[in-house]
């Protein structure tokens, strides 16, 4: 094909998707490591077999097992349930459901999950920001001042990549700011390791409240693809209208339908215990390291800490196989990398990685910072 073809298929396309810069997943930025702590995933693969065979038939579009399982384990009402090919297709059905392109808005807090931007981008719809505080909590004031125009706002808690809870008092306050204005979306991807923080009991008061829900981290689900989008029933039967046909596949429900059995929660109740317990001796370790100027607390399957010189840092271990996550382009996070939880032996090889590093008197005078010192937020 001719430059000048390639040159037409270009300006074929829309405006807004020619200039987009697409979401950089793990898995986009590659690497050839052998210590994968970059996307929060579970360390280790469940073990489930097939045993729905049915593949000559299309599935079922809301798979009746699958959503009256998650319903009862959320607490729900069945009608208050969607399915989806991961949280990322109920953060897209929301904004196809409720922003006029060209018209309405979203908002959302960064730093915080790059999803929502890149979603409305694609759609054509206005992403609005409203930065959150030093300490990440929401700058309530500022929110309402921003919200003409906004139909749509999400609320990450915890929140993905600083991993702290939002209060909520906080989501409250949005909640009641909102009232017949927005849809108000809160990320509960993580809850499963603070499940004391769900909003999912504020249904029946907020007509407007969503909360996007994952089997991709606590039930080790990452490769299934399998999300949820809790709801009122009026909000359901419009999301209805604008997903596919078969969201998603025989063996994805049938897996799913398993993972949420009585012995699948127990299982999955188990990793978060594991996950928690070495998240706390990360956080010990990485209190010792030189190379770490503070450290943040966490209520998620991964860590956030601040570097002397963080792109070394990351450069080094990703030449020893041990991929992070560079959180450097978030507003406010500078010199900042994310570590998922992995098994306690990976997150051994990432300290003795760290404690080789020099600390900030023999960094690179081009990456010290005067950060605070260490401290868990």
């Amino acid at each position: 094909m001719s430059n000048e073809k390639n040159l037409s298929v270009q300006a074929l396309a829309r405006k807004n998707v020619q200039e987009l810069t697409p979401y950089q997943s793990a898995r986009r930025l590659g690497g050839n490591g052998d210590v994968w702590l970059n996307a929060n995933e579970y360390a280790i693969a469940p073990n489930f077999e097939l045993t729905q065979q049915t593949f000559n038939r299309y599935p079922e579009c809301q798979p009746a097992r699958v959503i009256n399982r998650y319903a009862a384990y959320a607490g729900v009402d069945p009608e208050q349930v969607l399915v989806s090919r991961g949280a990322d297709e109920g953060i897209e059905l929301l904004i196809r459901a409720f922003c006029e392109p060209g018209k309405d808005a979203i908002l959302y807090c960064p730093p915080t999950y790059g999803m929502y931007s890149v979603s409305a981008e694609t759609i054509g719809v206005e992403g609005r920001t409203v930065p959150a505080k030093a300490d990440w909590s929401l700058d309530l004031p500022a929110i309402e001042a921003a919200l003409d125009g906004v139909k749509l706002v999400y609320v990450c808690s915890p929140n993905n990549p600083t991993g702290n809870i939002i209060d909520p008092d906080e989501i409250r306050a949005v909640l009641e700011m909102t009232r017949g204005r927005a849809i108000v979306a809160v990320d509960e991807a993580y809850i499963e390791f603070c499940p004391q923080a769900s909003v999912s009991g504020w249904l029946q008061e907020y007509p407007h409240l969503t909360i996007l829900r994952t089997l991709s981290k606590a039930f080790a689900l990452a490769g299934l693809r399998c999300g949820f989008t809790l709801a009122n029933s009026e909000v359901i039967g419009l999301l209805m209208k604008v997903i596919a046909p078969y969201p998603i596949s025989t063996p994805v429900a049938d897996i799913a339908a398993q993972a949420l059995s009585p012995e699948g929660l127990a299982l999955m109740r188990q990793r978060v215990a594991e996950v928690t317990e070495n998240r706390v001796w990360l956080l010990e370790e990485l209190e010792k390291c030189a190379c770490v100027e503070a450290v943040f607390a966490s209520d998620t399957n991964y860590v956030l800490a601040r570097f002397t010189a963080s792109s070394a840092a990351f450069k080094n271990l990703w030449d020893q196989g041990i991929i992070l996550r560079d959180q450097n382009k978030q507003p406010g996070l500078s010199g900042c990398l994310r570590i998922t939880i992995g098994t306690r032996e990976e997150l051994r090889r990432v300290i003795t990685a760290l404690q080789a590093l020099p600390g900030a008197a023999a960094a690179s005078i081009n990456e010290k910072q005067n950060s605070p010192r260490k401290e868990h937020m």
